[in-house]
């Protein structure tokens, strides 16, 4: 690491379009059938998304696989630049937040930090998967020692996919850390949940941090609820937006949704109700996708099945073999298609491919 290397700060535009709220996809790998990265793809998919109106990616956390750091697979700079060089291409008249995953021991998630600055990433969202060895105390330290290269971007990762249970006490702690400026909430669970934010309304930062949720099983309901706590007055606290691997798949629709949860809250009340109905068809339609059934063994495969079906990625390959669909899942993914096809964008894919093809053929014969 260069040990003198300046502190980063957040961009002020970026910064405000974080604190408003936005969507953020979790991005998947594309993949040929040797498994090898398939360009062409993998920029599409970048395309995509920015197509569908969103606000920012995230590149190189668990949707795009955490294999691509293997010595013999080396592809987490890739990933990171191609995305980079798409929203770079997309001159893009509004603020577009990049989020880089950072993993593993402080060494190596130092060296990941200076690699997403050196393309230009926003913030780091900070995994403590596979930490199991630190202590409450040490991992403080560790986000301390990012936080010094990188804007952080936390992360409650739920013990179900490597994650572990922390105390409200390491939180309260976490949020004081003065480079932090957002949360992912993804513990699936409401006491954790509230853990959190309790922690940001209690430290004094409660308007510098913040809140996204990762609880797929809870998308819509978390971005309704307003969180209440008899501190100073009274604070409220809301999550502002999602960073979701659920949202790497009909983008356009999540994007719709999440435009109208903004104008629910801020013109009209009267249609909670209906959108908290519209959330249990969502987590519905997550529980298929991300494999609940079998504790998310296929979670990535069921995001690549959808992308394959739309014609955005070629099959549903992964790194790790044993990522695959369970038994039934393709099923299910059948029987939400048919449930729930309004909250669906395979119309909007379909445009897009065609014009994107086109977009490309043109540039070709030039």
């Amino acid at each position: 690491m260069n040990n003198n290397m300046q502190q980063i700060q957040l961009n002020s535009t970026v910064k405000k379009l974080l604190h408003q709220g936005t969507i953020i996809p979790a991005h998947p790998l594309a993949l040929n059938k040797t498994l090898t990265l398939d360009e062409k793809r993998q920029r599409r998919l970048t395309r995509y998304y920015i197509a569908c109106g969103v606000g920012g990616v995230a590149v190189g956390v668990h949707t795009t696989q955490f294999e691509i750091r293997k010595p013999e697979v080396n592809l987490l700079a890739t990933v990171l630049r191609l995305a980079a060089e798409e929203i770079d291409k997309a001159q893009l008249k509004n603020p577009f937040i990049k989020v880089a995953g950072i993993v593993g021991p402080t060494a190596n998630a130092l060296k990941e930090a200076e690699l997403a600055l050196k393309y230009e990433y926003h913030l780091g969202l900070v995994s403590l998967g596979g930490l199991n060895d630190y202590s409450e105390a040490a991992l403080i330290k560790h986000i301390e020692a990012v936080s010094k290269i990188i804007p952080v971007f936390g992360f409650y990762l739920q013990p179900a996919v490597g994650g572990r249970l922390l105390s409200y006490s390491f939180w309260r702690d976490f949020v004081d850390i003065p480079n932090v400026h957002a949360i992912k909430v993804a513990a699936f669970n409401r006491y954790q949940t509230l853990d959190v934010v309790r922690a940001v309304c209690n430290s004094g930062r409660q308007n510098e941090i913040a809140l996204y949720t990762g609880n797929d099983d809870n998308i819509v309901a978390d971005l309704l609820t307003p969180y209440r706590f008899p501190v100073n007055g009274g604070i409220e606290k809301k999550f502002v937006g999602g960073l979701l691997g659920h949202w790497a798949v009909w983008t356009k629709k999540a994007a719709e949704l999440f435009n109208e949860i903004q104008r629910c809250q801020a013109n009209d009340s009267s249609g909670i109700a209906k959108l908290l109905s519209k959330g249990i068809e969502i987590t519905d339609m997550n529980a298929v996708i991300f494999d609940v059934a079998n504790s998310f063994k296929g979670c990535i495969a069921g995001i690549h099945e959808v992308l394959r079906r739309q014609g955005l990625l070629e099959g549903i390959w992964c790194l790790d073999p044993r990522e695959k669909l369970s038994p039934g899942q393709m099923e299910e993914i059948d029987r939400i298609y048919k449930a729930y096809i309004q909250n669906t964008d395979d119309d909007f894919v379909k445009k897009f491919l065609e014009e994107d093809e086109k977009i490309t053929a043109d540039k070709l014969k030039v």
